[in-house]
Parts: C-alpha cells; structure tokens; sequence
C-alpha cells in the first residue's frame, strides 16, 4: 500500500513536471516566434516629425510598408563625464526584410540643415545645442527631426553611441575584422599616445581603441570627411561579420543585455535590439548590404546659430532625392 501510494504520488509529481515543461517550452516557442523580425517588426514606431520645413526636400514623407523601417545611427563625440556632443557619425539604416537587404547611408556632418526655432546650421551643432538647452532627449530628437526633414524619410528608430561605447563594444568581442581601403595616419587621435600611428590598408583586426581612432580621422584623409563615412561604414560591416561569427554567436545574448553600456540613447527596447540580432543571423554582408554617400558642395553660407558665414555642405538635392527611393 506504502509503495503504491508512492508510485501514485510519483506519477502526479512526473505529470505536473511534464505539464511545466511542455507549457514552459511553448511560451518559449511562442516568445522566440514573436522575436522573429518578421512578426516583431510589423508595427514599427516612427519618431520623426512630417511635414516640410525650408530644411526639407519639399515632398511628402512617404508611408513605410510592412516589415520595413529606418533606423539612424549616430555616433557622438560626447566624452565621459560630458552631458553634450556633437554628431560626428550619422548613418541612416533601411531595413527591408520583405527582400533581405540592408540599405546604409552616411550623411555629411557639416550637411546644412534646419533646425526648428533656430534656422539654418550645421548638421553636427543641431544635437549640441539641443542638448544644452534641453537635455539628451531633446538633442537626439532635434537631430532625428532634421535628418527626416532633411531627407524626406521617415525615422522610425535612432540609437546613439559615442567613442567610449564604440570602444566598449569592441571590446566585448574581443578584436573585429576591418577592411581597411587605405592607409590611415592618426593625426587627430582620441588618445594622445596614438598620435603619428599609421592603421595600414588591408584587413586588420583591432582592438576597441584602434576602431576608435580609425573613425574619428578625418584630416590625413585625401577625401576628408567622405573617407571618414567609409571608414565608419567599414567598422560597421566589421561589427557585424565579427558578432555572426560561430565563436562569437554565444555573446550575443549578453551583448544585448549589457546594451546600456554601449548605448547613450535610444527608443530600442532590449528586444527590438534582439531581434535586431536575429535579423542579423543569416546576414550576407557582402550581398545584401549596399552603401551609399550623400555628395554635396562645401560653400561658405550663414549660419543662423553662429550668426556668421561657416563652411557648410549643400547636398545635391537630385543625388539625395534618387538615392532616398532605396530607403522607402
């Protein structure tokens, strides 16, 4: 009887472990289903003003279809300790998983644009001073407000870095792969010690504090700032084809988790970055992802904010407007 009773017991504890398990693995079905960039990424957010402004290119923002969204990346060269910076990186994400490709534009920093209640400035000041005037949110969003306006594209997520997130990010995967298309001489590092460095052409694989230097050159470049955007976008792809590696697959659940330490500001949440990272999985980097620069004429032109001419970027607007079409 003493036995029986046992087994009877030990049954229903065996059935309702069962139960747990089957009922744990389907919400966990059911979880990673909705993770699935597919079903995540239906109803996106946008959070970018519309309607034209004298910065705008004068056209109606376009509506985004299903399971395609933009999302601005922007790299500040805020320091620690700092609660202001300038936009140094500014790269426009258009993802389209109806086709699986991945469309990046970089955007000149000293691109002229329109700032609500201030007029005319440089690209790279309109983050500065809405941040001193209004906080880190207010930056990011004044910047989100005129790149839309500026482009004529909708905005739907924005993430923020600076230097020391770039640096830490790295640093987690221990060193990236980059394609280096030139030789690059450190004439304006962040680290003092790296002065008079030269990251050779080829791919290199560099530690966080390397990839920091490498995309904050810009004045030993024969092309300027456009050789810097290059630089950025390699770093990018380097990232990227560094995270997807089989080594590597396994940090990317901590990565997302410790995203706060790479992260300045975003409207991400923890997973939207996770199934950002399942987007990602499969990625061909160098069959689904198409770079392009936005070229325009440096001109002397008055800056509203300054109060004075400063050297700024006029874009060619029928360049921008045929390559916006690849971020509809």
């Amino acid at each position: 009887m003493m036995l029986g009773e046992m087994m009877r017991k030990l049954k229903i504890f065996l059935s309702i472990l069962l139960a747990v398990v089957v009922l744990g693995g389907g919400v966990a079905y059911f979880a990673y289903q909705k993770l699935q960039p597919e079903n995540h990424f239906k109803n996106v957010p946008t959070v970018s003003k519309t309607g034209n402004n004298p910065g705008s290119q004068g056209t109606t923002t376009p509506k985004m279809k299903e399971n395609v969204f933009n999302v601005l990346l922007l790299g500040s060269d805020e320091r620690k300790g700092q609660k202001v910076g300038h936009s140094d990186s500014i790269i426009l994400l258009h993802v389209d998983l109806n086709k699986h490709k991945y469309n990046m534009a970089s955007i000149p920093r000293d691109t002229r644009v329109y700032l609500d209640g201030y007029g005319y400035t440089k690209l790279t000041s309109v983050q500065y001073i809405k941040q001193a005037t209004g906080g880190t949110t207010a930056g990011i969003k004044a910047a989100v407000n005129s790149i839309s306006q500026l482009t004529g594209i909708p905005v739907n997520y924005y993430v923020e870095t600076n230097y020391e997130g770039l640096q830490s990010m790295v640093d987690a995967l221990g060193t990236i792969d980059v394609d280096v298309p030139f030789d690059v001489k450190l004439t304006h590092p962040w680290y003092p010690e790296n002065n008079g460095k030269v990251i050779a052409q080829g791919t290199q694989a560099l530690d966080g504090e390397m990839v920091t230097e490498l995309v904050h050159e810009r004045y030993s470049l024969k092309n300027v700032d456009y050789d810097r955007q290059l630089l950025q976008a390699k770093v990018l792809i380097g990232i990227a084809k560094t995270a997807l590696q089989p080594k590597n697959l396994t940090k990317l659940p901590k990565l997302v988790d410790k995203s706060s330490d790479f992260v300045i500001a975003t409207n991400m949440s923890k997973t939207d970055i996770a199934s950002l990272g399942l987007l990602v999985k499969n990625l061909n980097t160098d069959k689904q992802v198409t770079y392009y620069q936005l070229k325009g004429t440096s001109k002397s032109m008055y800056d509203d904010i300054l109060k004075n001419n400063n050297s700024e970027i006029v874009l060619d607007q029928t360049a921008l407007k045929k390559t916006m079409k690849h971020f509809e």
